[in-house]
């Protein structure tokens, strides 16, 4: 991957953004925002149709090299949810704190303090919306969910989200210790490993 290349980061959440700025430091990125680009309806039955679908819509639309990822997280002790629908857990136009909500009274449903959760990111990169040969990379992080919430960093379910071997929320996690341990600094740099050597 050249430096300054542009890219399309096929978003427009800031957080998500804003981490891909510093796992992609030596490029030049751009947001869906930034080029006033709708979102795309992710109507895929799994992390990976739907990063697919959201790379692709942001290559068409920008005719830059696109990446997108679909994360979330995924409690295996609560029939795998919320799994595709992190983001819209509670609702269609859920917040951060909606969401985690919604997973903390089924925990309280459930009348445990904690269950074995990991966050997953299947990141997807397209030279066009007809590119064949797409990268796809995943990386995974495990922990426990938890009702405890603690924390003022991060997005998501990060407050209540507490890494395997931290003592603490992903939340209260530096960001540059975040950028290497996060499902989507896993994912990143198995992509950038894969984009190095793609011919």
């Amino acid at each position: 991957m050249k430096s300054n290349d542009e890219i399309l980061i096929a978003t427009s959440n800031k957080g998500k953004v804003k981490e891909f700025k510093k796992l992609f430091q030596n490029h030049n990125i751009f947001s869906l925002t930034d080029l006033n680009i709708t979102d795309a309806i992710e109507d895929g039955s799994s992390f990976l149709e739907n990063a697919l679908i959201k790379a692709k819509h942001g290559a068409k639309e920008s005719k830059k090299y696109s990446i997108a990822d679909d994360s979330g997280l995924v409690v295996p002790g609560l029939d795998f949810e919320p799994g595709i629908f992190s983001a819209r857990y509670a609702g269609e136009n859920a917040t951060d704190k909606e969401n985690r909500d919604k997973v903390i009274k089924k925990l309280n449903e459930k009348n445990v303090k904690n269950l074995d959760a990991y966050y997953i990111c299947v990141l997807v990169g397209v030279r066009d919306e007809n590119d064949s040969i797409p990268i796809i990379a995943q990386g995974k992080i495990h922990g426990k969910i938890s009702v405890e919430s603690s924390g003022e960093g991060g997005f998501g379910y990060d407050k209540i989200f507490y890494p395997n071997d931290y003592s603490c929320s992903m939340a209260s996690i530096e960001q540059d210790v975040k950028n290497k341990i996060s499902h989507r600094a896993i994912a990143t740099s198995k992509f950038i490993e894969i984009f190095n050597n793609q011919l």
